[in-house]
């Protein structure tokens, strides 16, 4: 595995590490804290977008986590 590959953010796990902050919150709140449509947040816990700095920024500070945990799964 080449070092670009291993750089490359995990977007599935970035996904379903913001879905498990969200808990039972509906995605569609959320979202609309965030500033994003209810479609692109989906994409977003999905792993099918990626998220942008401010949105994993608004996440950590919402949910008082850290970003290194949000994008790599490291404290």
């Amino acid at each position: 595995m080449s070092s670009r590959n291993r750089s490359k953010p995990d977007l599935k796990a970035i996904g379903l590490r913001i879905r498990l902050l969200r808990g039972d919150m509906r995605q569609e709140d959320l979202a609309q804290q965030l500033g994003l449509s209810q479609g692109q947040f989906s994409k977003v816990e999905r792993g099918r977008t990626a998220p942008t700095l401010e949105v994993l920024l608004a996440v950590a500070n919402r949910f008082g986590k850290n970003l290194d945990w949000i994008v790599r799964g490291a404290d």
